[in-house]
């Protein structure tokens, strides 16, 4: 193996979720992933920190991708449309990720630890959301609700898009999760 190999992590990535999904979270080991990767053991360090963090690692760009869409929409706008146009722009991230989106999510829900740590970046991610509403002008309780608003319309959005068997934009599944509970807060829940 050379020092360097181009798209180091995203090979440990892949590796991992093949490895999980065939072996199992527990059964498997950073020596695993690395040599399926075709990589060394040290390299997978370089890059995680442990083999937990390989389903983890992106989480601070989703978050950053959420924050920034957020920061960037005018204070003006509602922030129950703010959270629309939020959605619609982290849906992108996800273009071309269905089916790693799918493992991954499934691994997670295999294991208790990882569910818990998934909750833990959702959590985040709504933090962070709450405090950039905060400093659009939304009063604190009301960016609070918000921000969990948007995590739960994020969280049912992407299990419906995993779901799916065929590709289809996330966004078309964030719009109707926004619009379903708009409903229910309208009284037209189905």
């Amino acid at each position: 193996m050379g020092r360097w190999e181009p798209n180091a992590r995203d090979r440990l990535a892949q590796a991992a979720l093949d490895l999980y999904s065939e072996r199992g979270f527990e059964q498997t080991t950073a020596a695993q992933i690395a040599e399926r990767a075709g990589l060394t053991e040290r390299t997978f360090f370089r890059h995680y920190a442990d083999k937990r963090e390989v389903l983890f690692g992106g989480s601070e760009l989703l978050e950053k991708a959420f924050v920034d869409s957020m920061a960037a929409i005018p204070a003006s706008v509602a922030p129950v449309d703010a959270i629309a146009t939020t959605l619609e722009t982290v849906a992108s991230y996800f273009t071309d990720r269905h089916d790693y989106a799918r493992r991954r999510r499934d691994v997670i829900n295999a294991h208790p630890g990882l569910r818990e740590r998934e909750l833990i970046k959702i959590a985040s991610l709504s933090a962070a959301l709450e405090t950039t509403l905060r400093d659009r002008g939304v009063p604190a309780h009301a960016a609070s609700l918000a921000a969990e608003a948007a995590m739960a319309v994020f969280k049912v959005g992407f299990e419906r898009w995993a779901d799916t068997e065929e590709e289809h934009p996330m966004a078309d599944f964030f719009r109707e999760s926004l619009d379903e509970l708009r409903n229910v807060f309208a009284g037209k829940a189905s």
